[in-house]
């Protein structure tokens, strides 16, 4: 068990509470945004056609709202990822997550990876937006996650982010000392997919991540509840 000396708010904050089935109902993202309001959740993580109903959902609370970009796959051009995150921000995000391009990056296409990164980061920091990068680190070598860091610290997003949550693996604590031994303090990190648990969670915050995206922030927060 880790150590719970961590407030229910403080704790809350840590996550994007997530919504990004394709088959989500109105009434998912009523109470994606219910729940997130009542707990103090950091984001609601949903997909770029739901930015305006859930901008309006949580109108005149903090919480933020996040766009899921190229997702899952990853596998979209620059110039779409570009111009769909364009569009998610005058839509209202507060915050963009976007897949890099797995196969550019197994080809060793480092310059192609740069300019997607730095492009879609550009827009994010002209618009004073979260920029995160999704590695997808389920499909990656070390070696690629490493230059993928590697880009990042010369690019400069906001966060780097595990995973998608879609693929074969999620968030592992090897990755997140992985990624966070390369970065530093330099970049933040965002654990995302397959954290359920109170004690995988805290134990994501220990290793360093300054986010935890998650389809089960509720339960969370409540198993902290239930043990103090």
């Amino acid at each position: 068990m880790e150590n719970t000396n961590i407030s229910q708010k403080e704790l809350a904050a840590y996550f994007d509470h997530t919504q990004l089935r394709a088959w989500a109902s109105h009434e998912d993202f009523v109470k994606l945004c219910e729940e997130s309001m009542e707990y103090g959740f950091q984001m609601v993580a949903i997909n770029p056609a739901q930015v305006v109903r859930c901008r309006k959902l949580l109108n005149g609370s903090p919480v933020h709202v996040g766009a899921a970009i190229g997702f899952p796959l990853g596998q979209t051009t620059i110039e779409d990822k570009v111009n769909e995150t364009k569009t998610a921000i005058l839509n209202g995000s507060h915050e963009i997550d976007y897949v890099i391009n797995i196969t550019e990056l197994k080809e060793k296409n480092y310059g192609f990876i740069e300019k997607e990164m730095a492009e879609i980061t550009e827009v994010c920091r002209k618009s004073k937006v979260i920029s995160k990068v999704i590695f997808e680190n389920c499909y990656l070598t070390d070696q690629e996650k490493e230059e993928l860091c590697r880009i990042a610290r010369n690019v400069r997003p906001d966060f780097i982010k595990t995973s998608t949550g879609f693929g074969t693996g999620g968030a592992t604590f090897e990755d997140v000392m992985l990624m966070k031994r390369l970065v530093g303090d330099e970049i933040k990190i965002k654990a995302a997919g397959g954290v359920r648990t109170l004690d995988m969670a805290l134990k994501m915050i220990e290793l360093g991540v300054s986010r935890i995206g998650s389809t089960a922030s509720v339960s969370i927060v409540e198993e902290l509840k239930n043990r103090m």
